[in-house]
């Protein structure tokens, strides 16, 4: 259970930081309470996720997490460049994502 909450945390966490594009600077007020909100759930579902799971390899996982799907969401929604390189190392973070996941017990 604890790795789908740390997953959740990470989709949070792509979702403000996505909104932080979307608030200008955190100058729109929709878009920035949108982008609060996401920040508080995403902690707030990491440090539950902690509790069961080691924090290095939770913390290292919910920042890949955000990392891949704030790196895809700026390609497909902010027209930022793809290359085969970003992509390549898009999947590298995948990688050890996955990695870390299989390789990690509970405490």
């Amino acid at each position: 259970m604890s790795w789908t909450v740390l997953f959740v945390a990470g989709l949070f966490e792509i979702a403000w930081a996505i909104g932080l594009a979307y608030s200008d600077g955190l100058s729109k007020p929709l878009p920035t309470l949108g982008t609060i909100v996401a920040l508080l759930v995403s902690m707030i579902l990491l440090a539950h996720a902690v509790q069961e799971l080691p924090v290095g390899t939770a913390y290292a996982v919910w920042t890949g997490i955000g990392a891949v799907g704030t790196a895809s969401l700026g390609i497909v929604l902010l027209d930022e460049p793809v290359t085969p390189a970003r992509i390549a190392f898009i999947g590298v973070i995948v990688v050890g994502i996955v990695g870390l996941n299989l390789t990690s017990g509970g405490h």
